[in-house]
């Protein structure tokens, strides 16, 4: 199974430090039954794709949460086996968490397929998603706008060999 762990460059940092995404459990994003029910659709690489923007917005909440982090949303994908993740069996019809899985263990970084990670033009947009997301969570249509132009900035895809020069 292809689960996209959301990180910052700190938290792929750290990754690449310890070889290690996660100690276990930790969140990532997957083609789930209810990501499969919400998006209608039964072409894997559209999913694939709603399931990694899932886990850019978690990418934008852990930049939410740390200020000092350089305003990127990261994503890495990687292959897990079937039974190390799973949905959450009390958050399974939340909207919020359509897509979102445990994984039960640490997996190495080595066998992550790819990295996606915003341009560094995204920037200015990604923070002020950033800084607009309480509102936005609360109800604020214009806040809610600021977020989704974080959407408009595609993540870029890195090979896993090009991590170095992205945390250099």
């Amino acid at each position: 199974m292809r689960v996209y762990v959301p990180l910052t460059l700190p938290g792929l940092a750290e990754a690449y430090r310890t070889g290690q995404l996660g100690d276990g459990p930790f969140l990532a994003h997957a083609v789930t039954p209810a990501l499969r029910e919400w998006y209608l659709s039964d072409d894997i690489e559209e999913l694939e794709y709603a399931a990694l923007n899932r886990a850019a917005l978690a990418s934008l909440r852990l930049l939410a949460a740390d200020a000092g982090a350089p305003r990127r949303r990261v994503v890495v994908a990687v292959d897990v086996s079937d039974g190390a993740a799973r949905p959450d069996p009390d958050r399974g019809l939340d909207p919020a968490a359509l897509g979102e899985v445990r994984v039960a263990g640490s997996v190495r970084l080595a066998k992550a397929a790819a990295v996606h990670v915003d341009a560094a033009d995204a920037e200015a947009d990604v923070a002020a998603a950033a800084d607009a997301l309480p509102a936005a969570d609360g109800g604020d249509d214009e806040a809610q706008f600021v977020v989704d132009g974080a959407e408009d900035h595609e993540l870029l895809w890195y090979a896993t060999q090009e991590i170095p020069s992205l945390v250099g």
